[in-house]
Parts: structure tokens; C-alpha cells; sequence
């Protein structure tokens, strides 16, 4: 018989609240983990792994036909069958038993069923079977049931049965025709994805696309997707969706209607807290869970809340690194031990604020990390823009023919350290650790000319950026 009462509860068995549970456990602590759908959660089965499954297969296909003796090789077109049945191995067919050894091996506990807090360090979980079962903790819960893709109230669109990300990526056969109802990251990956299946894509948005990062990558996203024949439709606002008898789906707009098999809709995401018990301890059901840097709920000694339901920042990768946090300071706090809670200090997340590392895999991708231009005038910077273009590199000219980007460097000019970086372009995510390197470790601009990049590969973009900001006299 499992226990019922551990050092720590979490709420959500993703790749955040495991990673809060492993973290504990290394500390000296128990802890449970109650998830009612699959262990691992959103990224593992719905989001990146399956999406970046995916896109890869085109990826790779356009890659080849960019590089001559490549292209003369590529003959056939993508073997869509193929890379659905490479998706579901990523996905293990949506199963999650490898990942409930992982938590048994690593000593964490695993509950099946819906939790929901019903008073302070108290969760009560409802299995499958419908018994309930009273879990208590001796030092905190922590609540990390990331979030839902937002449908928006278009009139008609909930009654048209629409896609969102989780169908978009676990879609056993591709439609003839899509529409994309949005302009952010998941709009401009899946409408990549499937237009490299052959599907006809249609994207809807309010405005440009990739809102918030600096505007070229938008505009060379946008010019891309054309280019691989999505029909994308700018500030366009979508004002009906109706489902034909026969199937077909009608999205009316102000520029006229789309017909497509299939609409997806993505348009944000909104926190999955909606049924998990806040009213019980004072909180609203459905908000955001504001915390401190050490992922505290605000106005609690024991309430924690790591990933997406925080609104710090909803990728999954910052979402551990709070994990990864919040599970030393709970064990640190629970067994006395010092606590180190200054900015960039074991126990918090300073990070989620102005060095936040993101790629966005279109083709071309979008990688950045840190305050973009707009971004770092807002917040007070003096600041100085530099900006390249990428194939005017070596290393990009033998990576393929063509290679076209854009990199722009953001520098601090009264500290002469890099604010943030962007670089669109094929393969660019694999850039993006050295600029995250950068921006946290704020390092001066005088010592990353001795930062040498090897030759020739598209890392020289950094000795470019620098040359084009010039070196300071000596």
C-alpha cells in the first residue's frame, strides 16, 4: 500500500514536475507525483518531441536540395508515411510506461488520477475508478499542470470541432487542406510541417508573424513559407468558422473566406488550473500562479508552481530550470540547509526575466535569447544594434548554396555587454548556446574577441557582429 502522506506533492507528471520531484528526492525528501493522463506530459506526447519529429524529415529534405551533388541525389519526395511512424516512436505510441520506471527508479512515487488541493499541504486525488485518496505533505506541494491551447470565442469556431496542437501533432493522416488560425511559434512550425507533407496551408493572422521577437524574423519567416507555397494572410482577422455537412471546414475572414479539411488554431495558451482546487487555499480557479524567484507562490511558506501555469515563461526548457530550482530550495528549506536566493543564485530562476533562450524551428529558424531591440529600449537600456547578414559567412556558404539570414546583436553600451541576440537561418538553433552563454554571464564585449570561432562554420557570424560593432581602442 502506497503511502499517503510525503515530503512534497506535485501536481502534473511533465518533464517540469518531474524534474521538481527528482531534484527533492536528490535533496532527501519524498515525493509523489499525481498526473491523470500520461507521465511526461505535454512536451513529450503533444508538443516538442512529436512537432520537432515532424518538421525534421522536411527539414532535412530541403537541406539536401540546397547543397549541389545533395540535390541530384534527392529524386523522391517526402515519404509522409515515414515520418508519422518516426513521430509515434518519439511518442513511444503514446505510452508512457518507460517514463513511470524513470520516476520508480529515481525513488519518486507515482499517483494515477486528477488532483485537486482541498486545503493547505492537502491533495486529494481521484483515480480512474472514481475512489478518492487524501495525500498530505510535510513541506509543500508544488503545482506544475502547465496549460491548454486557448481556443478563442470566434463565433462558431468551438462547434467546428477545431485542431489544436495536441491534433495537429498526433494526427494519424495528413488533410488535403489546412487553415492556421494564428501567427506565433506553433502556427508557423505546423504550418511548415504540413505544407512539407503536400497539405494545402492557409495561415490567418492578426498581424505578422512571431509577434515580440525582432520583426525581421517575421518577415523572413513569412517570405519562406511562401516560398514553400503557404498562402499566408496578413493582418487578417477571422470572424466566423462554420463545419459543412460534408466535413469541410469555412473560416471567414475580412479578406474573404477559407475552405480547408482541417482548421488549427493557435492562438495562445491559457494555465490548466481550472479544476485543481486553488479556490480551497484563497486562489482563483483558471489564473496564472504569480511566484517569487524561488518559485514561492506569493503569499505562501508552502505552495510552490513551476512551467507554463506561472506565465514566466512557457517553454519547457525554462520550465525545468524552475524545476530545477523550486526542488533544491524546497529540500534546502525542508532540511535546514542554507538557502541561496540571490539573483543568479543556486536556488532561483533569474533567468526567466531577461535571458530567455528560444528557437523556433521554421525553415529558416528563428533562435534568440535575451531583451530584443524594442524590448531593451523599453526596459531603459542605452543600447547599440548591430545586425549581419549571415551569408556573407563562410561557414554558411559551404553549409548551402544560397544561405540567406539575418543575426542582430544587442549590446548594453554603458557596460558593453550583450542584451540579446537573434539569428534566423537554417540550423541556427545550434548557434544559440553561445549567445545564451553571453547575455547570462554578461560577457564583456573586449573578452569575446578572444572567444575565436573555428573555421569555416556559421559560428564566425560572432567575429562578423563583433567586426561590424568594432573593437574598442586600446
Amino acid at each position: 500500500m502506497k503511502p499517503t502522506e510525503y515530503d512534497l506533492i506535485v501536481l502534473g507528471a511533465g518533464a517540469v514536475g518531474e524534474n521538481v520531484a527528482d531534484r527533492a528526492v536528490q535533496g532527501g525528501l519524498t515525493a509523489v507525483l499525481i498526473e491523470h493522463e500520461l507521465v511526461g506530459g505535454e512536451c513529450s506526447y503533444w508538443a516538442c518531441m512529436p512537432s520537432k519529429a515532424l518538421l525534421r524529415s522536411g527539414q532535412a529534405l530541403r537541406a539536401a536540395r540546397q547543397v549541389p551533388g545533395a540535390a541530384e541525389a534527392v529524386t523522391g519526395e517526402l515519404d509522409v508515411r515515414a515520418v508519422l511512424a518516426r513521430r509515434d516512436a518519439f511518442t513511444h505510441d503514446w505510452s508512457d510506461e518507460s517514463q513511470v520506471q524513470w520516476a520508480e527508479g529515481a525513488g519518486i512515487s507515482v499517483v494515477r488520477g486528477h488532483g485537486r488541493l482541498t486545503g493547505p499541504k492537502e491533495v486529494t486525488v481521484t483515480a480512474p475508478d472514481g475512489t478518492a485518496t487524501v495525500l498530505t505533505a510535510r513541506h509543500a506541494v508544488c503545482v506544475s499542470t502547465g496549460s491548454d491551447p486557448l481556443v478563442p470565442g470566434i463565433d462558431g469556431l468551438r462547434d467546428a470541432r477545431p485542431w489544436t496542437s495536441r491534433e495537429a501533432t498526433s494526427a494519424k493522416t495528413v488533410p488535403a487542406s489546412l487553415a492556421v488560425i494564428g501567427g506565433g511559434v506553433v502556427a508557423t512550425e505546423m504550418a511548415t510541417a504540413y505544407a512539407g507533407f503536400g497539405t494545402e496551408v492557409t495561415l490567418i493572422s492578426r498581424s505578422g508573424l512571431l509577434a515580440g521577437m525582432e520583426p525581421f524574423a517575421g518577415e523572413l519567416v513569412t517570405k519562406a513559407l511562401r516560398e514553400q507555397g503557404v498562402r499566408v494572410l496578413l493582418g487578417t482577422k477571422t470572424t466566423r468558422v462554420t463545419r459543412s455537412e460534408g466535413g469541410d471546414v469555412v473560416v471567414e475572414t475580412d479578406a474573404g473566406d477559407v475552405t480547408a479539411a482541417e482548421v488549427l488554431v493557435a492562438t495562445g495558451r491559457t494555465p490548466r488550473t481550472r479544476d485543481i482546487g486553488l479556490e480551497t487555499i484563497g486562489l482563483t480557479p483558471g489564473d496564472w500562479i504569480e511566484t517569487d524567484d524561488t518559485m514561492l507562490a506569493r503569499g505562501f511558506d508552502w505552495l510552490y508552481a513551476t512551467g507554463d501555469v506561472t506565465h514566466r515563461a512557457l517553454l519547457t526548457h525554462q520550465g525545468k530550470y524552475q524545476a530545477r530550482a523550486a526542488g533544491d530550495v524546497i529540500a534546502a528549506r525542508a532540511t535546514g540547509r542554507p538557502v541561496s536566493d540571490a539573483p543568479w543564485g543556486a536556488h532561483v530562476a533569474t533567468a526567466d526575466h531577461q535571458a530567455v533562450p528560444q528557437v523556433t524551428f521554421t525553415d529558416p529558424e528563428v533562435a534568440s535569447v535575451g531583451l530584443t531591440e524594442r524590448a531593451a529600449r523599453e526596459a531603459g537600456y542605452e543600447i547599440r544594434t548591430v545586425d549581419y547578414e549571415m551569408g556573407g559567412v563562410a561557414g554558411a556558404s559551404v553549409h548551402a548554396d544560397g544561405y540567406t539570414g539575418t543575426a542582430r546583436m544587442v549590446v548594453d553600451e554603458k557596460r558593453k555587454v550583450v542584451l540579446g541576440v537573434t539569428f534566423v537561418g537554417p540550423d541556427v538553433s545550434e548557434l544559440l548556446h553561445a549567445a545564451t552563454i553571453a547575455v547570462t554571464a554578461e560577457v564583456p564585449l573586449d573578452r569575446l574577441w578572444h572567444a575565436v570561432p573555428a573555421y569555416p562554420t556559421i559560428n564566425e557570424i560572432w567575429l562578423r557582429l563583433l567586426e561590424t560593432y568594432g573593437r574598442p581602442a586600446t
